[in-house]
């Protein structure tokens, strides 16, 4: 292997696949460079002048490195590990950081499981960060429970980087003994942060545990504090947590090595008429970010923070994975390779997926019959405790205000001050929590 990429490096022999006249994105220098990429065997062999056996003419268009996804949660697409590809891959992301606890919450380690082996058969390298909170809170009713000595059997899988989001974080700074045996098993592998509300001294604590990461920012402090105490911060933009914009702010060029994208949850809608790390790209060059340095934080950021051997650039003996950009204005992605190969043109997937659902996936909602009276909320007096919706976030406000009320309950005025029900899905135990909840706009009818 080593031998055959030197030959067709000194083009002694043609590779398998030149790709001409491009105009190569250098995220080491920060140059446009003119010229070919050879590729052979899925890498990078040579920049310059080169034949192959296969040629295409880009015609003097961009060529980028591979977007990489820092953080999301494949479930929140609402599809399966190969649908979510066929959607991403064509935006040019070919590498994504998954966390997989929603569907751990609900199936356990094999609920994992199978977005491992599902992710095994699409031309997008799934990356998962095993979840280190299921359930999210001691008082939540998941389906299962995850402790360190679960998470020993799936963490020398070899697409297993590390610990997933510490949403846990009183439980890391006051030492919980079940927290701590999860961040000493890891402690050699990444660990991802969740922890805003952090500051002072109770941040070093939360750093010096050895958790590196950070993408729940939503103010320019949070971002700054973090920065300075060597945290890597995801520039989030998903549906309903919209950070970018308000903390991009906090990026300049001596500290853009410590940022990268990512999407957290994104909807289905949002992906196909938006995209996904393709948009982060587009907005923060709006928001005065060079092109070349968001590409970067789209790449090489990612790769060396997620420690991605041979990703995130274009160069001799990195992996294939390029995406080919009409111009840095537009931004439109024409064409994506992964491992050297074509995968998608013009947003539209080359490939094939298979729609596998184990049964053990699937019929696993578990609800108690649910009464009129279960959703009915007494009231003493005509105020209410109610959680206030912020758009664009996912931190709330409370709120106390006047409510309408009949025969001692609460009544819908067509105020924006709606009911807001969870049920408890995995054990039929009949646990029914009603509150109130306002801004979330819904206009009639119900959602869930």
């Amino acid at each position: 292997m080593t031998k055959n990429l030197i030959l067709k490096a000194k083009g002694d022999e043609k590779s398998e696949l030149v790709l001409k006249n491009c105009k190569i994105i250098n995220v080491f220098t920060n140059e446009i460079i003119e010229g070919d990429i050879a590729i052979d065997k899925g890498y990078i062999v040579g920049i310059g002048q080169y034949e192959g056996q296969k040629e295409i003419d880009l015609n003097g268009k961009y060529l980028s490195p591979g977007f990489i996804d820092g953080h999301v949660h494949i479930e929140s697409s609402m599809s399966s590990p190969s649908q979510f590809a066929r959607v991403i891959v064509p935006r040019g992301v070919t590498s994504i950081i998954a966390d997989p606890h929603e569907i751990a919450n609900v199936k356990g380690i094999e609920g994992i499981k199978y977005i491992i082996d599902e992710s095994k058969t699409v031309p997008l390298d799934v990356y998962i960060m095993l979840p280190s909170c299921v359930p999210a809170t001691n008082f939540e009713n998941a389906g299962a429970i995850l402790e360190a000595e679960d998470l020993k059997e799936l963490m020398y899988e070899e697409s297993v980087l590390g610990l997933g989001e510490m949403m846990n974080y009183p439980g890391v700074i006051s030492m919980d003994e079940k927290v701590i045996e999860k961040l000493v098993l890891f402690k050699d592998k990444v660990i991802d942060g969740h922890g805003p509300a952090i500051d002072g001294k109770d941040l070093n604590a939360y750093v010096a545990a050895g958790i590196a990461t950070e993408h729940e920012c939503s103010t320019l402090e949070e971002v700054i504090n973090r920065v300075r105490l060597g945290m890597y911060i995801l520039l989030r933009e998903g549906s309903a947590a919209k950070d970018l914009r308000n903390i991009i702010k906090a990026v300049n060029k001596d500290n853009l090595r410590r940022f990268l994208f990512c999407t957290d949850d994104k909807h289905p809608e949002d992906l196909i008429n938006e995209g996904t790390i393709d948009f982060n790209i587009k907005l923060a060059i709006k928001e005065g970010i060079d092109p070349i340095d968001a590409i970067k934080m789209a790449t090489l950021n990612a790769a060396e923070c997620y420690r991605l051997k041979g990703k995130g650039a274009i160069a001799p003996g990195y992996i294939a994975d390029l995406v080919v950009i009409d111009n840095l204005e537009d931004f439109n992605i024409v064409k994506v390779f992964k491992n050297g190969d074509l995968v998608a043109e013009n947003k539209k997937a080359l490939f094939d997926t298979r729609i596998h659902l184990p049964k053990n996936m699937i019929d696993s909602v578990r609800i108690k019959e649910v009464r009129i009276e279960d959703l009915q909320i007494p009231m003493k007096s005509n105020k209410a405790n109610i959680i206030g919706v912020i758009e664009n976030s996912l931190v709330t406000e409370k709120l106390v205000e006047e409510v309408k009320t009949v025969n001692g309950y609460f009544e819908y005025s067509h105020n924006d001050i709606l009911k807001l029900v969870v049920i408890e899905r995995h054990f039929a135990t009949g646990n029914i929590g009603v509150g109130l909840i306002k801004n979330f706009k819904l206009k009639n009818g119900a959602i869930g």
